[in-house]
C-alpha cells in the first residue's frame, strides 16, 4: 500500500560527521535579538523591519526594466494580488480596470502577470493552486526526476492527491512508491500560499547578517557568526545509525539523512549570501567611503547576472538581510536603485538623488525654500536631469514638505 512504509533507499554507508555537539542551530536564517554585551546589541545602531507584500513586489518592480504601459499593468496587477500572494481579479476585470482610458490586450496583461509571477517569492500572482505549484515548480532543474514526477501530479492528479489516492497516481504515472514518494516531499516543499512568506509585522529589531570593515585600505565582507551559526552532526547517533539495516534504526537513518541535507542548505544560503553581499560591496564602494551621493544605479538584474542566479533569487537573499557597515546598517535592499543617465553619458542613482534634495533642502534659505521646478534646474545644471513630478516624488518619499508649506517668517 502506498500510504505505508516509504523507507526504501539506504543512506550513503560513509557518514562525514564532526567530532562534537558543541554548536547548536538557533533557527535563526535571519536577523534575531540577542543580549550580548558587545557593541551590536545596541539598540540604537539596529533598524526595525515592517513590510507588506505590495510594497515587497513595488519594490521590486521599480527595479525591472519595463515599458510605461507595461509598468501600468504591472501596477493594476499587484493591486489585485492578495496577502497570500493569489492575483484576486479576472484578466478581463484588470484589462477593463481604471487604466487611464488605454486599450490593453489579454495576452498583453498575461505576458505581465507571468513576469511578476517570477518575482519573489516565486508563484504570486497565481490564480489557482495549480498554476501556483506549477510556478514554483518551474525555478527547479527540469531533468530532476522528482520534479519531472511531482510536475505530471501537479498537472493532471491534484484532486488524486488531496483524496490520497496514492495507487491512482502510481498505476497512470507507471511509477513506484520511492518515485512518487520523492515528488510528494518535493509538492509538500512547495508553498501554496507564497505570499505569506512576506507579511508585515511589529517593528522588531535585528542585527547585521553581514559585516563590512575597512583593513589596510581593502573593505572586507564577511558573515556574522552570530546569524551564521556552525551546526555539526553528533558522531554517536550517527554511528548508531550505520549499525545494522533492521526497522529499528529506519527512523534515526532517514533523520540523520534530513540532517546532513539541512546542514548542506545552510552552507548553501550562507555562500550565497556572502557571494550577493560581495558582490554590492564591490559595487557600491563609493557609497561606502562618501555616502549616499555617490550610490550607484544598481539593479537585481545586475546581481543576479554577476553570480549566475535567478533574480528571484537575489530578491529573496537581500530581503530582511542586513548588513553592518562604517556608515551604519542598511537592508540589502537598500543598495539597490533605478537609474538616471546623465548628460556626460554617465548614470546617477535614484539613491544619490535623493541625498542631493535631502542635501538642498537642508541648506537653503527658509524664507525662500527651493521649489520642485528650482531643485531640478539644480540638478541639471550638475548634468542630471530630472522632471520636477519626479524630484516631488522623491521629496515626498523623505516626508519633505513642499516649498509653501517650508517657508519661514522672520
Amino acid at each position: 500500500n502506498a500510504d505505508e512504509s516509504w523507507s526504501d533507499n539506504d543512506i550513503p554507508e560513509n557518514l562525514s560527521v564532526d567530532s562534537s555537539w558543541d554548536d547548536v542551530y538557533t533557527g535563526g536564517s535571519g536577523p534575531a535579538p540577542t543580549g550580548g554585551d558587545g557593541d551590536d546589541s545596541d539598540f540604537e545602531s539596529r533598524n526595525s523591519v515592517s513590510e507588506s507584500l505590495q510594497q515587497h513586489l513595488h519594490w521590486q518592480l521599480n527595479l525591472t526594466p519595463m515599458s510605461d504601459r507595461d509598468r501600468l499593468i504591472a501596477m493594476a496587477l499587484i493591486d489585485a494580488i492578495d496577502p497570500n500572494g493569489q492575483l484576486t481579479s479576472s484578466i478581463d476585470s484588470i484589462r477593463s480596470g481604471s487604466m487611464q482610458d488605454m486599450d490593453f490586450g489579454e495576452d498583453e496583461v498575461l505576458a505581465v502577470l507571468h513576469r511578476i509571477q517570477q518575482f519573489d517569492p516565486v508563484g504570486v500572482g497565481y490564480r489557482d493552486l495549480k498554476e501556483c505549484l506549477t510556478i514554483q515548480l518551474r525555478q527547479l532543474d527540469p531533468k530532476a526526476p522528482e520534479v519531472i514526477t511531482a510536475s505530471k501530479i501537479v498537472d493532471g492528479f491534484l484532486p488524486q492527491l488531496a483524496s490520497h489516492d496514492y495507487n491512482h497516481i502510481m498505476r497512470k504515472l507507471r511509477i513506484r512508491e520511492p518515485e512518487l514518494k520523492a515528488a510528494l516531499d518535493l509538492i509538500l516543499s512547495l508553498n501554496p500560499r507564497p505570499g505569506s512568506e512576506i507579511t508585515p509585522s511589529e517593528a522588531s529589531y535585528v542585527i547585521p547578517d553581514v559585516l563590512v570593515t575597512k583593513h589596510n585600505g581593502r573593505w572586507k565582507v564577511e558573515l556574522n557568526p552570530e546569524t551564521a551559526p556552525r551546526i555539526r552532526v553528533n558522531p554517536e547517533y550517527a554511528a548508531l545509525a550505520t549499525r545494522g539495516k533492521d526497522a529499528d534504526n529506519t527512523f534515526l537513518r532517514d533523520s540523520l539523512q534530513e540532517a546532513r541535507w539541512f546542514i548542506k542548505s545552510l552552507q548553501s544560503r550562507n555562500e550565497t549570501l556572502l557571494k550577493v553581499a560581495t558582490r554590492i560591496v564591490e559595487h557600491q564602494v563609493e557609497f561606502l567611503e562618501h555616502g549616499d551621493e555617490a550610490m550607484k544605479p544598481l539593479v537585481l538584474h545586475d546581481i543576479a547576472e554577476a553570480v549566475s542566479m535567478h533574480e528571484s533569487t537575489i530578491s529573496r537573499v537581500t530581503t530582511q538581510k542586513y548588513m553592518h557597515t562604517p556608515r551604519g546598517i542598511f537592508e540589502l535592499k537598500y543598495f539597490f536603485s533605478s537609474h538616471v543617465e546623465t548628460d556626460s553619458g554617465g548614470e546617477c542613482s535614484s539613491t544619490a538623488i535623493r541625498a542631493i534634495i535631502k542635501k538642498l533642502v537642508a541648506a537653503e534659505n527658509p524664507q525662500k525654500p527651493l521649489s520642485d521646478s528650482k531643485m531640478a534646474e539644480v540638478l541639471a545644471d550638475q548634468g542630471i536631469r530630472v522632471a520636477r513630478r519626479t524630484i516631488a516624488k522623491y521629496r515626498e518619499s523623505m516626508s519633505i514638505a513642499p516649498s509653501n508649506e517650508r517657508k519661514q517668517l522672520l
